[in-house]
């Protein structure tokens, strides 16, 4: 079911995620999980929420843009691409394959556009 139908509100601070542990390769700090759940489409792209609990962990991106909506993390990028400090309300567009490590200091919630 499509969520995003139009004329009404979600409310991404509060939208229930079903976390798991982040896969043990993936893994640079801590005991880090992640959930995310898809709200629909809209222009071809997926939306979505995703959240992170504290801790690091080695990704590997999808060409999207995000909105912080709660907590704060460090992003560092593999190809020494200057690291991003990340709070509530912060923008940001990653590109599909850049590696990172998320380090995440207070649970991180974003709504996403990919």
């Amino acid at each position: 079911m499509n969520a995003l139908a139009p004329h009404i509100v979600i409310k991404a601070g509060t939208v229930p995620l079903d976390s798991s542990e982040v896969p043990s390769e993936q893994v640079a700090e801590g005991r880090p999980r992640t959930g995310s759940t898809p709200l629909g489409t809209f222009a071809g792209l997926e939306i979505g929420v995703w959240e992170m609990s504290a801790g690091a962990m080695r990704d590997t991106e999808a060409d999207e843009v995000f909105v912080v909506i709660a907590g704060s993390a460090r992003v560092e990028f593999e190809d020494g691409t200057a690291a991003l400090e990340l709070g509530v309300g912060d923008v940001v567009r990653l590109l599909a394959g850049a590696k990172t490590v998320w380090t995440v200091h207070e649970p991180l919630r974003k709504v996403y556009l990919a």
